[in-house]
């Protein structure tokens, strides 16, 4: 009979995320020696990456760093919300977003390429994925350059790490209020930071569609363009972050809130698990 304790199982357990039974039958292979058991897993567990390929991730977590001129958001995705929230895939979202925001990376692509303990982040997930018993791909990157961040993790469940993440760069020093806006961008989803923004094509559509609408319901001639502008205006409030009404005093415009708090907002990204 191998010798090891059940303190041998948990220890197992608590260092890879395993299972208790995949746990137990790695000890009874390595006559109780942990790290040979770790090994024992690791192996079982590249071996089943492959065939885990096909496999859709979404659960996962969100998590943002910023240095002195950029910051950086990324979403490492999962199977299920039990890997998640399990402390060896927090240790891992940490570990890849200090390799891709070292490397300058805002593409899926130039993340996965950078490296992380000698290894590529694509290698080094892998691993940690054999280990962890699922799919875990590093799903989204983005990047936004300024001078200042503020960063906001939103969390959709308490027993979960954070689902949404926002970055606001901003000029300013109003750190609260910029916050506050980001916290207004997780739920708002804006698209854009100004209707100026906003791709000639996709405004040239909705205006399309919007004068066909108002024409179709026999508003008099002469008062269709001042209609016509003002759903418009509705449009770009709905998509343009300094547009849109502020989520704590939907009376003013963020672009007015940023405004009066000394603040001019240069960019912000929003990323949100499975997205």
């Amino acid at each position: 009979m191998a010798n090891f304790s059940a303190a041998d199982v948990k220890t197992l357990r608590d260092r890879l995320g395993a299972g208790m039974l995949d746990s137990k039958n790695a000890l009874v292979e390595a006559d109780g020696d942990i790290e040979k058991a770790v090994e024992i897993l690791r192996v079982k567990g590249l071996k089943g990456v492959a065939k885990r390929e096909g496999r859709a991730t979404t659960a996962g977590l969100v998590t943002a760093l910023a240095d002195e001129s950029s910051a950086t958001v990324i979403e490492l995705a999962s199977e299920t919300d039990f890997v998640a929230k399990n402390d060896r895939f927090i240790a891992l979202a940490a570990d890849v977003l200090g390799a891709v925001a070292g490397a300058g990376a805002s593409t899926v692509e130039a993340g996965n390429a950078a490296t992380v303990e000698g290894q590529t982040v694509t290698d080094f997930i892998n691993d940690n994925a054999a280990l962890l018993g699922e799919k875990v791909e590093l799903r989204t990157v983005a990047r936004v350059e300024g001078s200042s961040f503020a960063i906001y993790l939103h969390k959709t469940s308490q027993d979960l790490p954070p689902q949404v993440g926002v970055v606001v760069a901003f000029e300013g020093d109003d750190a609260e209020t910029a916050r506050s806006i980001a916290q207004h961008i997780a739920f708002a989803d804006p698209k854009y930071l100004s209707r100026e923004d906003v791709p000639a094509d996709l405004v040239s559509r909705e205006r399309a569609i919007v004068e066909e609408t108002t024409r179709a319901e026999g508003k008099p001639e002469a008062a269709l363009p001042k209609i016509i502008e003002g759903r418009l205006t509705g449009f770009f409030k709905e998509i343009a972050l300094l547009e849109q009404g502020y989520a704590k005093d939907p009376k003013l415009s963020v672009a007015k809130v940023a405004q009066e708090a000394g603040l001019t907002i240069t960019g912000f990204t929003r990323v949100k698990v499975g997205a």
